[in-house]
């Protein structure tokens, strides 16, 4: 089955292009190379015909036909007779002198080249060699032949070509082997991938595509895609949470909202009895109504067109409109509430978003800290990095508790009688991502430190141009 899809994806049809592609240009490479070789020892055999010719053409001149026939016999004589090609014929082609027992057909007319078979040369040659000769009529009519055997350049062309066939099959064979393997992997994996969707389709998010430990691209894929699968996973379970703990918390407003109407509607309509009813009913519709506000703020902050508003703000002016808001609340607790600031510290964000993150950290300091305790806001710019820091002298949160307090609706137990909804940190959780912050849990001996880190804040020079604006407008 896993062959059957091999050969029928598109990833092996094209790589049997790309075989046919480069092993045509392999077949043409090898033919140049061929037709290169071949031309280069062919001339290089002309070359000494021609010089052969020309000692004959030259004895000729001086000596006549008489001392072409002793030339011709000269070289007969030499031990290069076994190679090389020599005939003087009359007009009427009958050989006069020379080694060659007739005149090759082949070669008719007044001049040039050609090539013919080694039984004009030895009928008795089985072998198919080659000879290769240039010939002309003399002026007196005869003919004269000069030629050598080129059997071994006609054995070199065929090894060539054999070579050159064996090549290209083997390149072709190792080509579609290689793309059989690599597609067979590719389909193997790609199966794999579909295999887990299926079953994720079928039984829920359990299930994980398998990492082969390869390291290679197939595994930082299937690693990409369990990471998803994991975030969506957890995304799913915030939204169950979500969804429970949202049932869980209007439950309870919405069951004394219901009594008091069922009170109300037994009774007589009475506005003085009725009043507090309604009061109640009220205060408890906008409980309801906050909770949605705030889960409507967290989606708002999470979308991603947020950004498109950000702005050089500093730290140390939202801070301090923070500890101005909330001075009053800390006193009426007994409490103090100061701000820390040794310099102006600018980022790029939303002020208001930043402003809300760290009005409810202060929020829950003043709630969840010491009775008539100490709440300290600190601003600081260290190591190019800007920090604002929210800390207590209170119990502070377990560190079991940690992974969990940025939940939506998550309350410590100890903390569900103080009025408040659970999701002040979510909020808290959603604007630092938004702004590429970090937030640190930090023990305060006693107490908690909330610290929000932002990694890139604004540069010195236009920090100072903030500065001086923000002092114009002053004055």
């Amino acid at each position: 089955m896993l062959l059957a899809k091999t050969l029928r994806s598109s990833t092996f049809k094209r790589a049997l292009i790309w075989i046919a592609v480069f092993g045509a240009v392999v077949l043409a490479l090898f033919g140049y190379v061929y037709r290169s070789t071949t031309s280069y020892v062919l001339s290089r055999s002309d070359s000494t015909i021609e010089a052969e010719y020309a000692e004959l053409h030259k004895a000729y001149k001086i000596a006549g036909q008489s001392g072409l026939i002793a030339a011709i016999a000269r070289g007969i004589a030499d031990d290069r007779s076994e190679t090389w090609l020599y005939l003087l014929a009359d007009p009427a082609f009958t050989p006069v002198a020379g080694n060659l027992k007739t005149w090759p057909s082949e070669l008719r007319g007044v001049k040039g080249w050609g090539n013919f078979g080694a039984r004009a040369w030895k009928p008795e040659a089985v072998d198919g060699r080659l000879l290769r000769a240039t010939f002309e009529t003399l002026p007196d009519g005869y003919h004269l032949l000069v030629g050598k055997d080129i059997g071994d350049l006609d054995e070199f062309a065929r090894k060539i070509n054999t070579a050159l066939a064996m090549t290209l099959s083997l390149i072709f064979v190792l080509a579609a082997a290689a793309s059989i393997s690599v597609t067979r992997r590719t389909v193997a994996r790609i199966e794999a991938i579909n295999a887990t969707s299926r079953a994720i389709m079928h039984s829920g998010l359990g299930k994980r595509i398998p990492v082969h430990g390869t390291r290679d691209e197939w595994d930082q894929l299937a690693e990409n895609l369990n990471l998803m699968l994991d975030r969506i996973e957890t995304l799913m379970g915030e939204v169950k949470q979500v969804t429970d703990n949202v049932a869980h918390e209007l439950r309870t407003p919405l069951t004394r909202m219901r009594a008091r109407l069922e009170k109300a509607g037994g009774g007589q309509c009475d506005t003085d009895h009725h009043q507090p009813l309604i009061n109640d009913t009220i205060v408890d519709l906008d409980v309801v109504l906050s909770m949605f506000s705030s889960l409507t703020r967290i989606s708002q902050i999470e979308t991603s067109d947020r950004r498109a508003a950000f702005r050089t703000v500093d730290l140390a002016e939202v801070a301090s409109d923070v500890v101005e808001l909330f001075d009053a609340a800390a006193e009426e607790s007994d409490g103090h509430l100061s701000l820390v600031r040794h310099q102006r510290v600018f980022v790029t964000g939303d002020r208001d978003l930043l402003f809300d993150a760290v009005a409810n950290l202060v929020d829950n300091a003043i709630k969840h800290g010491r009775e008539a305790g100490q709440v300290t806001v600190e601003v600081a710019h260290r190591n190019d990095e800007a920090f604002i820091s929210v800390a207590d002298n209170g119990p502070g949160i377990p560190a079991n508790e940690h992974p969990h307090v940025f939940k939506r609706f998550y309350r410590l137990e100890r903390s569900r009688h103080i009025p408040g909804n659970g999701l002040g940190l979510s909020i808290v959780a959603a604007v630092a991502r938004l702004h590429g912050a970090r937030i640190e849990m930090l023990d305060n001996s006693p107490g908690l430190k909330f610290r929000l880190r932002f990694p890139e804040p604004v540069n010195s020079s236009v920090e100072a141009e903030c500065v001086r604006a923000a002092d114009a407008n002053a004055r």
